[in-house]
């Protein structure tokens, strides 16, 4: 695992805004280049209108001119292990179907990919 991914995830986690779900969710994201975008969730009152931490890392390094994405943690202090929601598979799997993904939450880890995550997935 990358530790320094799982550190930037853990980090960015604490400036997550989730009045609603209680839930903070962290993402780092790993470029080809080398460089690591992170992402947090950020919870809206009208639900449609929230991002998750995964959409949040992807956008901030596509608005950098970033589109080759290598890896991406996932992280979250609580129990419950939070994998990628749908929209976000599918935002990830527009850029790399065979991205790594780590999701740690609490003592639990899963390592897996994208296409594992979505099998059939919509791809151009």
């Amino acid at each position: 695992m990358d530790q320094e991914l799982i550190d930037k995830a853990k980090e960015v986690s604490e400036n997550a805004y989730a009045p609603y779900s209680g839930y903070k969710i962290g993402a780092a994201l790993r470029t080809a280049s080398g460089k690591i975008y992170t992402g947090c969730n950020v919870e809206n009152s009208s639900y449609g209108l929230t991002i998750c931490a995964e959409r949040a890392a992807v956008f901030n390094a596509v608005s950098r001119g970033e589109k080759d994405f290598k890896e991406i943690v996932v992280f979250s202090d609580s129990d419950v292990l939070f994998t990628p929601c749908g929209a976000c598979r599918q935002v990830l799997k527009e850029f790399s179907g065979s991205l790594k993904v780590t999701v740690i939450s609490g003592k639990k880890i899963l390592n897996t990919t994208v296409d594992d995550l979505l099998p059939h997935g919509f791809h151009l």
